[in-house]
C-alpha cells in the first residue's frame, strides 16, 4: 500500500513546498528524484497539497496520441490531457484554441488580440519562439497533418464547433511524432448523428465581436455525414485589429464492409481580414493599450489567408489484432501580407503526404505485446513573393523578391509496448527523420543570389517503464531524444540585428534529450490527479535573432535547459458540484553563454517568450446532477481563475512583462425543447478589468522596442446554440 508520507526537505529542495506557499518556479534537480521514489514514498501526494479535489477525468477516457492505438488515459505512459466536448463549448465562442487548452498543464497560449499572426502556442516551452502561426508543435485533425514538413502549423485550421475532443500529449513519446515535436496535438471531428440533425449557434461579445455556425449531419445507408460552415468577424480591442474569417469543415465516414472503414475530410479557411496592431513599445503600453504599434495605421499592416486541404483516412482491420492505416491529403494556402516596412511578402503554396501505419498485438514468449510501425512522406512547395507598398496596397512595378521554396520528409517509426508483467510495462519506440530543404531564387537584379538548399536528419529513440502499483495508482518514468529543425519561413531571413531577406542556410537543427517522471492517481471515486516533473536539455536550439517590422531572423543557441512540473486535477464534490485544476511551473534558460552579433548573452538567463508558471483552475455548480462526465440539463455557473508568472521579452532579460491573476465568469442553461436541445451561454472575462500583457515579441529590434501585445480587458459574451433533428 503506498503510504502518505512526504519528505518535506526534499519537496523545499524541489520547490512544491515552501512554508505553505508554491513559487512560481521550482529549482528541480533530477539527482533529487530518486529519493522520493523510495518504497513507501507516495508521489502523487505532492499534487494533493493544499488542493481541494477537482472536477472528474473519466477513468475510461480513451485517447490513441500516446500509442498510436487507443487506450485508456489512465494506462496512458505519458502526459496526455483529453479535452472533451462540454469543455470545448463551454470555454466560449469556439473561435481559438485557447478557450478550452487553457485546462491542459503545460501548455501556454498567449493572448495576442492579433488575429493576423494566429495563436502563440508552446508545450513545455517549444514553440514559445514563433513570430506567427505554431511552430515547435505537431497539430493533426483526424489524423491528418495540419503541420507542414518544416514544423510550421495553423491553428486556425481547427474547426473547434464540430470538434469532439482534443488531445494534448506532452514528453518524450511527442518525439516519436517527428520533426519539431515538441509536444502534439491532436483534434477529432464528431461521429455523424445516426438521424438527421441540424445545428446552429449565434455568438455576440465586446468589441463587435460576431460568431454564427451552421451545421447538419446525419447517415444513411452506411455513410455518416457532418458538415460545419461557420462564420467570425470582431472590430477588435486595439485599432487596427478587425478580423473576420469563414470556415467550412466536413467529414464524410462509411464503411465498404466489416473490416474497414473510411474518413474524407474537406476544410477551407476564409480569412479575408485581419488587420496587424503590431507591438507597443512600453510607453505606449503604459499610455494607451488600445493604440496600434508604430506605422501600423498609416502602412495599413495586415494579412489575407485562403485555405484548403482534402483528406482521408482508410483503416483495414486484418483480424482483432491486426489492422492497417493509410492517409493522404493535399491543401494549398494563399498567403498575403502588408507589413510595416512599407513592403508586401506573400506566398502561395501546395502541400500534400501520405502515410501507412500498421498496428498488432501477439504473445511474445508469453509477454502480451502491442506496436505500430510505419512511414510517413510529407512535401510542400511555395512560390514567395515580395515587394513595395503603398498605401496599403501593391505597388505596381515594384517586386524585389521572388522564390520558389520546397520543404519535404520521409521518416520511418517503430513503437512498442510490452506488457512484462502484471505490474510492469515497458514503452519503446525509434524514428528515422530525413528532412529537406531548398530555395531557388529568381530575383538576381539586385545582384545576391538568395538559393540555397539544407538538409537534416536524425534518429529519435524513445524508451520508458510504467510501474502499475494498483488500479488507482500508476507510476512511470521515460526517456526520449528530440529533433527539431528550421521551417522555411525561419531559413528565409539572415542577420542578427536587421532582418535581411535571404535565405539562412547556416541555421542548424537542434537536438534535446527530455527526462520525464509521471504518476497518474485515482484516490476516490470520481476523482483524478496527474503529476509529471520533466527536465530537457537542448543543444543548438533555434531562437530568434531579430524582429523587426515583421521580419524575423533567427539563430542558434549552444545550449538551453527547461526543468519544471505539471500537475492536473479533478474530482466530482457532490452530484451538483465539480473543480478542476490544472497548474505547470517552468524554469526555461539558456544554459551557455553565447554572442548574438556584439551581444552577450549570460549563462542562466530566461529563455524569453515562456511564462514560468501558469494556473487554470474552476469549481462549477449544475442545477441537476452530473451524468457520465456529460453536459447535464439545467443550468450551469461557473468560476474560473487564470494565472500566468512573468514572461521575458528579450535574450538579455532587460524586458519582460508581469504576471497576471484574472478570475472569468460563465453561466449556461440547457433544456429539451420539441425533443432539439437548446443552449443558452454566457461569460464575462477578467471580471476585475486587470490590465494586463497577453503576449510578448520576442528580440524586436527596434529601438526602444515593441515588444508588447496587451490582453483584452473586461468582456463578455452571450450565445446561443440549437440541435434539433429533423424526424
Amino acid at each position: 500500500m503506498c503510504k502518505p508520507r512526504i519528505n518535506f526537505g526534499f519537496l523545499q529542495r524541489l520547490g512544491l513546498f515552501d512554508g505553505f506557499r508554491m513559487p512560481p518556479t521550482p529549482h528541480l534537480e533530477l539527482r533529487y528524484m530518486p529519493e522520493f521514489f523510495r518504497p513507501g514514498h507516495c508521489l502523487v501526494a505532492v499534487a494533493t497539497l493544499g488542493l481541494a479535489p477537482v472536477y472528474a477525468q473519466q477513468l475510461e477516457d480513451v485517447v490513441i496520441s500516446a500509442s498510436r492505438a487507443e487506450m485508456r488515459s489512465f494506462d496512458a505512459p505519458a502526459a496526455v490531457q483529453r479535452i472533451d466536448r462540454q469543455a470545448i463549448e463551454g470555454g466560449g465562442p469556439q473561435i481559438n484554441l485557447s478557450e478550452s487548452l487553457v485546462r491542459a498543464p503545460g501548455l501556454t497560449i498567449l493572448e495576442r488580440q492579433n488575429y493576423a499572426q494566429d495563436l502563440q502556442i508552446s508545450i513545455r516551452g517549444f514553440g514559445a519562439r514563433s513570430a506567427f502561426g505554431v511552430r515547435g508543435i505537431r497539430l493533426l485533425i483526424d489524423g491528418i497533418p495540419a503541420t507542414t514538413p518544416d514544423g510550421q502549423g495553423q491553428s486556425s485550421s481547427v474547426s473547434l464547433t464540430s470538434t469532439d475532443h482534443i488531445e494534448v500529449l506532452r514528453g518524450p513519446l511527442a518525439q516519436l511524432y517527428g520533426n519539431s515535436s515538441g509536444g502534439v496535438i491532436q483534434a477529432f471531428t464528431k461521429d455523424a448523428s445516426k438521424e438527421p440533425t441540424v445545428g446552429y449557434q449565434y455568438y455576440v461579445g465586446s468589441y463587435g465581436m460576431r460568431r454564427a455556425d451552421y451545421q447538419f449531419s446525419d447517415t444513411v445507408g452506411g455513410y455518416g455525414l457532418v458538415a460545419d460552415y461557420g462564420t467570425f468577424s470582431t472590430s477588435g480591442y486595439r485599432a487596427n485589429s478587425a478580423a473576420e474569417r469563414n470556415q467550412f469543415n466536413g467529414k464524410l465516414s462509411f464503411a465498404p464492409n466489416e473490416q474497414t472503414k473510411v474518413n474524407v475530410v474537406f476544410n477551407r479557411f476564409d480569412m479575408p481580414l485581419a488587420q496587424d496592431p503590431l507591438g507597443l513599445t512600453r510607453a505606449q503600453l503604459i499610455a494607451d493599450p488600445t493604440q496600434a504599434g508604430n506605422s501600423a495605421i498609416e502602412k495599413m499592416t495586415r494579412k489575407v489567408v485562403l485555405q484548403n486541404q482534402l483528406g482521408s483516412s482508410i483503416k483495414y482491420a486484418i483480424d482483432a489484432d491486426n489492422a492497417f492505416t493509410a492517409r493522404a491529403y493535399y491543401g494549398t494556402r494563399d498567403n498575403l501580407q502588408y507589413l510595416a516596412s512599407t513592403t508586401w511578402v506573400g506566398l502561395n503554396r501546395n502541400y500534400y503526404g501520405a502515410g501507412l501505419q500498421y498496428n498488432g498485438r501477439a504473445q511474445w514468449q508469453g509477454t502480451p505485446v502491442e506496436w505500430a510501425t510505419g512511414y510517413e512522406f510529407d512535401k510542400s512547395s511555395e512560390r514567395r513573393q515580395g515587394g513595395a507598398s503603398l498605401l496599403g496596397e501593391k505597388k505596381a512595378g515594384s517586386l524585389t523578391r521572388d522564390e520558389d521554396n520546397q520543404a519535404q520528409n520521409g521518416d520511418y517509426f517503430v513503437q512498442g509496448r510490452a506488457h512484462v508483467s502484471e505490474q510492469i510495462s515497458i514503452v519503446g519506440g525509434l524514428r528515422q527523420s530525413n528532412v529537406a530543404f531548398n530555395s531557388n531564387d529568381n530575383y538576381l537584379l539586385d545582384g545576391k543570389d538568395g538559393s540555397g538548399n539544407a538538409s537534416f536528419s536524425a534518429s529519435s529513440p524513445v524508451l520508458g517503464v510504467t510501474w502499475h502499483a494498483n488500479e488507482q495508482l500508476n507510476i512511470y518514468a521515460n526517456y526520449g531524444k528530440g529533433f527539431e529543425s528550421p521551417t522555411l519561413a525561419e531559413m528565409a531571413y539572415s542577420g542578427t540585428t536587421a532582418p535581411v531577406a535571404l535565405f539562412n542556410p547556416l541555421l542548424n537543427a537542434s537536438s534535446s534529450q527530455h527526462y520525464e517522471i509521471g504518476a497518474k492517481w485515482i484516490p476516490m471515486r470520481n476523482a483524478r490527479v496527474d503529476f509529471a516533473i520533466y527536465q530537457i536539455d537542448s543543444s543548438d536550439e533555434i531562437v530568434t535573432a531579430a524582429s523587426a517590422s515583421g521580419q524575423t531572423s533567427y539563430k542558434n543557441a549552444p545550449g538551453t535547459s527547461r526543468i519544471g512540473w505539471e500537475l492536473a486535477a479533478s474530482s466530482q464534490l457532490s452530484d451538483h458540484i465539480s473543480a478542476s485544476l490544472s497548474a505547470s511551473s517552468i524554469n526555461a534558460q539558456y544554459s551557455q553563454t553565447f554572442k548574438s552579433g556584439t551581444t552577450t548573452i549570460a549563462s542562466g538567463n530566461k529563455i524569453p517568450g515562456i511564462p514560468d508558471s501558469s494556473t487554470f483552475a474552476e469549481i462549477a455548480w449544475t442545477s441537476e446532477p452530473f451524468t457520465n462526465n456529460k453536459a447535464a440539463l439545467g443550468t450551469r455557473i461557473a468560476l474560473e481563475w487564470q494565472q500566468a508568472g512573468r514572461i521575458f521579452a528579450n535574450d538579455l532579460n532587460t524586458e519582460s512583462a508581469d504576471g497576471r491573476s484574472v478570475f472569468n465568469l460563465s453561466l449556461s442553461q440547457r433544456w429539451i425543447w420539441n425533443q432539439g436541445l437548446v443552449s443558452l451561454y454566457g461569460r464575462l472575462n477578467n471580471m476585475s478589468d486587470a490590465r494586463y500583457v497577453g503576449s510578448v515579441l520576442v528580440n524586436q529590434a527596434a529601438s526602444p522596442p515593441q515588444s508588447y501585445e496587451p490582453a483584452m480587458p473586461q468582456n463578455w459574451m452571450l450565445g446561443l446554440s440549437l440541435s434539433m433533428p429533423l424526424r
